[in-house]
């Protein structure tokens, strides 16, 4: 395949990054002092983004998203991946699967998600199912014209600020060759029902993108609220998560390369020992690793990207390319602090909030073992006699 980018992909690059520079980055000295956005800063960037075509850029343009297909989607998530993730977020890329809205959906749900009137989050995860989805112990069950969801979802991101939640709940159980399994199903619930309330949860990354437990108690949902169809839910959970890998991935390529730019630019003026640090191996050795990975993930994630695009990625290249992006983020920031010396984990510089940011990479949107596991039981079919 052809990795090189197209002359608009080059455009879409470079007004991405011109947009970051000059709209975000700017605030993120007052995110990572107070861990929080001021919603005054939230609404600034959020119209800035709308204005300048930045808002939205993966929902379909018939519904007046951004439209762009999976290639342009990876070359702004590189874009905005060199920015602190709590500020780039205003710029929403909402949950692939509200494409599933119909009906009344589509002008409750999705248009004004799209326009930046509301705000969606995505909430599977829960306190004892985390890799393994199909754990969830949420229910949701059938009363007249509702459904009755009781549950607790943990590390839900962008809930504190949703107006709705996509949850996801039990719903039955199936009969099936292997056995019984979950039904699983997907709603649509306004944050305001009766019986929702978020906490949030204290985590030392991603400042001023706050986690939190959503907790709902005998919430009641019109049926009208399924998101696709009743049963589908994990289905639909897995198509977002395979994208959301590829996108993370190109984050991480961003943010690594970010830190490797600071720790290039140090190398080359820090003296030590009468030289520039930069001209002994212990450092320059470390620059060039940095580089030849961030390249292998770069091609990695535009090559997943392409697959996206024609509807031929598998599991196994969805986490080889997370796998491989995260764990090159976390040695790429490691290095770039290291290069800095005791003042890389001083807050006068932002390599510290690199390094901090980017180990949650290896965890969130499928483990670094799961993502090994996936790809282990691959290889051995494959090679099965």
């Amino acid at each position: 395949m052809d990795f090189r980018m197209t002359e608009e992909q080059r455009l879409l690059a470079g007004s991405v990054a011109a947009f970051v520079k000059a709209e975000i980055m700017p605030h993120e000295d007052l995110v990572e002092r107070t861990g929080t956005v001021p919603d005054d800063l939230a609404e600034q960037i959020k119209r800035k983004a709308i204005a300048a075509g930045f808002y939205a850029l993966n929902m379909p343009a018939e519904h007046g998203g951004g439209g762009l297909d999976a290639v342009e989607r990876a070359v702004a998530e590189i874009e905005f991946g060199r920015a602190s993730r709590a500020l780039q977020m205003l710029c929403n890329r909402p949950a692939p699967i509200l494409k599933a809205c119909r009906g009344d959906q589509i002008e409750t749900y999705l248009k004004p998600t799209i326009r930046g009137e509301r705000f969606d989050c995505f909430a599977l995860t829960e306190p004892g199912a985390g890799s393994d989805a199909r754990a969830i112990v949420t229910r949701a069950v059938a009363d007249g014209d509702d459904y009755v969801i009781t549950g607790t979802k943990q590390f839900i991101t962008n809930a504190m600020r949703a107006d709705f939640i996509i949850v996801f709940a039990v719903t039955g159980v199936d009969q099936g060759p292997r056995g019984p399994s979950k039904r699983i199903t997907a709603f649509l619930v306004d944050k305001a029902s009766p019986g929702v309330s978020v906490a949030p949860l204290k985590c030392v990354s991603n400042r001023g993108l706050i986690s939190t437990i959503v907790s709902l108690a005998d919430v009641r949902v019109p049926k009208r609220n399924i998101l696709g169809a009743e049963g589908q839910g994990f289905a639909m959970a897995k198509s977002w998560i395979f994208s959301g890998r590829v996108m993370l991935s190109a984050n991480c390529v961003g943010l690594a390369e970010r830190a490797m730019a600071l720790a290039a630019a140090w190398a080359n003026t820090r003296v030590a020992f009468g030289q520039p640090i930069g001209r002994f191996q212990g450092t320059s050795f470390k620059l060039a690793d940095m580089a030849t990975a961030i390249h292998a993930a770069r091609l990695m994630v535009f090559d997943a990207a392409l697959k996206m695009r024609d509807e031929t990625l598998t599991q196994r290249e969805a986490a080889q390319v997370n796998l491989f992006a995260s764990e090159m983020v976390g040695r790429v920031t490691d290095e770039a602090l290291q290069i800095h010396g005791g003042l890389g984990i001083t807050e006068d510089l932002p390599l510290q909030r690199f390094w901090r940011d980017a180990r949650v990479e290896r965890i969130w949107e499928g483990t670094s073992e799961i993502h090994r596991d996936v790809i282990a039981k691959d290889v051995l079919r494959e090679f099965a006699r």
